[in-house]
């Protein structure tokens, strides 16, 4: 007797089991939101309120630093920030043609300018800006402490700010300068006029970027030794800070340098989407 046995047929395709790769996503992001949430609440419900207004919230001791805080204090800071951007934005530009030039001893110089300067901090720079006089006696530079800071941070925002320029002027199309020469523009005048103001606006973004990061250099002025009248952001919060015993205007300070250095971001990131717009 002979057993027959049936061919089963294929059974469909079973379902995957599991879940898919965006529900658990959804999950993961759940989850970190949830976590988020407890941190919050707890840090809420340990932290201690009455103390934290007293400390950093004090409306007293805040009053006392104004009208100094915004007509001394940040009129220094503006003007610190203003006049070593104005020199870092010349030497810069000068730096980043040398590095562009078919002279091997501008490129030279321009190369080793920007590796020093831009490996020494700028601590190190106003330190040693404060001891010229020992190795120059007698050399006083012109604006006393305003000058001293102009060049700490000129000096090495050049640095950076010579890679920014040499990076936007690669970044011109080369036909444009062959045009102007096509036209008998020597090479110079058609780089000031043509070439110079398109890499300026390519790199707008990164210099705006170099502007905030020197506002915030700029609290490193103290260290030149400054008067009440010359004090910055930085120093006149923490002074405030020690004759009242008090953080609050330190805070006061912090949200100062935020007033200004929030709406040069939202600048920069306007440019760089701009920028991104037209590419």
């Amino acid at each position: 007797m002979s057993v027959v046995t049936e061919q089963q047929a294929p059974s469909p395709a079973e379902p995957r089991k599991g879940l898919s790769p965006r529900k658990k996503q959804r999950i993961g992001r759940v989850v970190q939101y949830a976590v988020l949430v407890v941190v919050f609440v707890v840090l809420v419900a340990l932290a201690d309120w009455k103390s934290i207004g007293e400390s950093f919230l004090n409306l007293d001791v805040a009053g006392h630093g104004l009208p100094d805080l915004f007509t001394v204090a940040l009129r220094n800071t503006v003007i610190y920030t203003l006049s070593g951007f104005a020199l870092g934005f010349v030497a810069g530009l000068v730096l980043a043609l040398m590095r562009l030039s078919s002279v091997a001893p501008y490129r030279w110089l321009s190369v080793i300018y920007i590796e020093i300067f831009r490996g020494l901090p700028i601590l190190l720079i106003f330190l040693m800006i404060g001891s010229l006089p020992l190795a120059f006696p007698g050399f006083v530079l012109p604006g006393g402490v305003y000058g001293s800071a102009a060049l700490g941070l000129g000096v090495v925002s050049a640095a950076y700010m010579a890679e920014n320029f040499r990076a936007g002027i690669q970044a011109v199309p080369k036909g444009q300068m062959e045009a102007a020469r096509s036209l008998g523009m020597p090479h110079m005048r058609a780089m000031i006029s043509i070439i110079i103001p398109q890499a300026i606006r390519i790199v707008l973004p990164p210099l705006t970027n170099q502007l905030v990061m020197l506002l915030k250099d700029s609290s490193l002025v103290l260290i030149l030794g400054v008067t009440a009248a010359q004090v910055e952001l930085a120093k006149f919060g923490n002074d405030q800070s020690s004759t009242y015993a008090n953080p609050t205007p330190i805070l006061v300070t912090g949200l100062t340098y935020l007033l200004i250095t929030i709406p040069l971001g939202y600048v920069a990131r306007r440019l760089e989407a701009r920028q991104g717009a037209h590419r």
